[in-house]
């Protein structure tokens, strides 16, 4: 291709009636002396007989076979490197295959993905000069991890469906096991070196003990008694059955028992049971009024504009025992995820700077 598109300036120019130039190793004294007699005879001659102008044919050589990625164009350059347009390609539709809903036009998500592949060649580079691999079998796990999310049966299936979006296994297989290198040179460089002390976690619990257990979940049922009528007399009658069958649970009724047989709310069928819940999901003085329950308690006949309700606090998560074990792993993993996302975007900054970095886009 590129042979045939530098012949065609040279065909032009010799269509034109260019002169070779003199300095041409094959014209010698002779060829002067030729292109002299020939002007001669050119003047002596008659004028030619108008018609259409018959041009000398002009043979060449095919061209040599030209390899896609060299003719590809190049649209950036990470260190002598080259990113061409078609990779960058590869990464938008790569991407529209995980996020099938994206809506953005090739053109914008272009625009937004060249740096992320530079950014990922860079990483590719770091990986190579730690000689870091991905084995087959990793790659092997991680194409099924794919074909099991989007709900391919077969391996065949599954090529299929990349076919359809522009994509073939070989490149999805190697992006695979880019991807693998990429992260395991992270988890070298990142990972590694990122550490969870517990005298972190005991100052990040301190300074956040009221968000972390308005985040800790409840469990509570509840029996809704509504008045017949909107009146004195409507709601006062809604209270007494209220506080009567209080008392039968009391003397050993069973709450969801009693939810069903007489609860005036849609979750009667259920028992009365409000599920597992989190603080705000309900109103702040329903909410108070369950949570300041110990579990298994019953609260007395509280009145909201739908009627008088009965509450029983089922369970509810501290930050005690298990609750705080499980409050501190979290805090662990909260700490963690910022720690390593300050060490990457330093390791990130650090091997931008001694990159050399060209976009041609």
């Amino acid at each position: 291709m590129r042979l045939r598109a530098l012949a065609l300036p040279l065909v032009a120019a010799l269509l034109a009636g260019c002169a070779m130039p003199t300095w041409v190793p094959v014209l010698g004294k002779r060829a002067a002396e030729k292109r002299a007699a020939e002007k001669t005879a050119a003047a002596e001659a008659p004028p030619a007989a108008e018609g259409p102008l018959v041009l000398p044919r002009i043979t060449a050589e095919p061209a040599a076979p030209v390899d896609e990625h060299v003719a590809d164009r190049i649209i950036a350059v990470v260190n002598n490197d080259a990113i061409t347009l078609t990779e960058l390609q590869e990464a938008v539709a790569f991407y529209r295959q995980e996020h099938r809903q994206a809506e953005a036009s090739d053109e914008e998500l272009m625009k937004q993905f060249l740096p992320r592949v530079i950014e990922g060649r860079l990483q590719l580079q770091e990986a190579e000069r730690e000689k870091v691999i991905a084995e087959d079998a990793e790659v092997d796990d991680e194409i099924n991890d794919r074909m099991k999310k989007f709900g391919a049966q077969s391996r065949e299936q599954f090529e299929a469906m990349l076919r359809s979006q522009g994509l073939s296994i070989d490149l999805i297989r190697r992006k695979m096991r880019d991807q693998i290198r990429v992260e395991k040179v992270k988890r070298r460089k990142v990972a590694i070196r990122v550490t969870v002390t517990d005298p972190e976690i005991d100052q990040y619990l301190e300074d956040n003990r009221a968000k972390l257990e308005a985040g800790l979940p409840y469990h509570a049922r509840h029996i809704l008694m509504a008045p017949e009528a909107n009146s004195d007399a409507g709601w006062e009658a809604a209270r007494i059955r209220a506080a009567l069958l209080r008392a039968q649970i009391v003397e050993g009724l069973d709450f969801a028992e009693a939810a069903r047989k007489y609860s005036q709310d849609a979750t009667a069928s259920d028992g009365g049971d409000l599920g597992t819940l989190k603080r705000g999901e309900l109103s702040q003085d329903v909410e108070t009024q369950i949570l300041t329950l110990q579990t298994g308690e019953m609260s007395q006949p509280f009145r909201s504009p739908l009627g008088y309700h009965l509450f029983r606090l089922e369970s509810k998560d501290t930050l005690e025992g298990e609750g705080l074990r499980n409050t501190r792993q979290q805090i662990r993993d909260i700490l963690f995820r910022e720690k390593y996302q300050v060490r990457l975007d330093a390791w990130l900054r650090e091997i931008r700077q001694r990159a050399i970095i060209e976009v041609r886009m």
